[in-house]
């Protein structure tokens, strides 16, 4: 590689991602450079994967890519408290790269008890700030629809705290990981009439007082209304990003439930979730590395994005290293 270009990531066109040689980026002031290590492949990348008709190809070189991390290797005017050198988590927007700059406030570091191991942060602090939202307490029960890497995840906090976990997920896969998770109870995500009957049964007849829906689609949005409790609380956190949503608003005003949008938008609440998330694993309360199950090279980034829509069996979470 010359001394001032990188390797990155470019969708040409719908399906088609490619690798060039593009300009090295400089941090402007209050900003650092990373040395890219690797960056998460999220779902929320299938819509401009697809190409629809909003799309303006090319994209920018490394696009799309905002779970990344990896080190510090230059630091702008004005950055305090980080240095080259510094391992970091950080919350920018072009990291399915070899190099990648993000303001230092978007910036976590990670301690040496984590080294060598991967840290996509913007899923994992997204993790910490649906759980905080959510309000789940000892001794309730919970139904996460949808196991994902983010449904296995908030399996493991609701249990950890306390709450009676009830799992829903088409994939026996991810019906296993949701047990290993903590998961008290286990429905295939097949039948919702069946899926209902179930959750009642499960719960006395009260169904539950939360639901977190993680999915992103109408069905599982639809199934969470339905097995929320008299005055439970819906959590909306899956990625509904393809089109508009219909809800039973008869059923959730006469049960008297809250419904919340656990999707963040303010920067210092992403980083304060990277920094709680960098605690939980750093401590060993949240082990997320039996979550990534696939990775790739740079140069493969479309098998990782077809895998993140496909989902073959044993799949959950890709990685892509630069």
């Amino acid at each position: 590689m010359g001394a001032a270009t990188m390797r990155a990531a470019v969708l040409a066109g719908p399906g088609d991602m490619r690798v060039e040689q593009v300009p090295l980026p400089a941090p402007g002031p209050g900003q650092v450079r990373l040395r890219l290590e690797g960056c998460g492949v999220c779902a929320s990348n299938l819509t401009p994967w697809a190409g629809p008709d909003w799309m303006q190809f090319p994209g920018e070189p490394g696009g799309l890519g905002h779970e990344g991390w990896g080190v510090i290797d230059a630091v702008g005017d004005g950055v305090e408290g980080l240095a080259v050198g510094d391992r970091v988590a950080a919350l920018s927007y072009k990291s399915y790269a070899e190099y990648d700059v993000a303001d230092a406030d978007a910036v976590v570091r990670l301690p040496d008890s984590l080294a060598g191991q991967p840290f996509p942060g913007e899923p994992l602090g997204c993790a910490m700030n649906i759980f905080r939202r959510s309000g789940i307490e000892a001794g309730q029960t919970v139904a996460i629809v949808g196991i994902g890497f983010l449904g296995a995840i908030l399996t493991r906090l609701a249990t950890d705290a306390g709450a009676r976990v009830i799992a829903i997920s088409r994939r026996p896969f991810s019906l296993d990981i949701a047990r290993t998770f903590g998961a008290a109870e286990t429905i295939p995500m097949d039948d919702h009439n069946a899926i209902i009957e179930r959750v009642k049964e499960l719960t006395g007849g009260k169904f539950c007082e939360r639901v977190i829906e993680a999915v992103g689609k109408q069905w599982p949005l639809d199934l969470a209304g339905e097995i929320t409790g008299e005055r439970g609380r819906l959590i909306v956190a899956g990625y509904h990003q393809d089109g508009p949503r219909q809800v039973n608003m008869w059923l959730w005003n006469w049960r008297g439930i809250d419904v919340i949008n656990a999707h963040e938008r303010d920067p210092k609440a992403y980083a304060d979730g990277i920094r709680e998330a960098v605690e939980a694993v750093a401590s060993g309360r949240l082990d997320p590395s039996p979550l990534y199950t696939h990775r790739y090279p740079l140069e493969r980034l479309g098998e990782a994005l077809d895998a993140t829509r496909d989902r073959p069996d044993g799949f959950l979470k890709a990685i892509v290293t630069a």
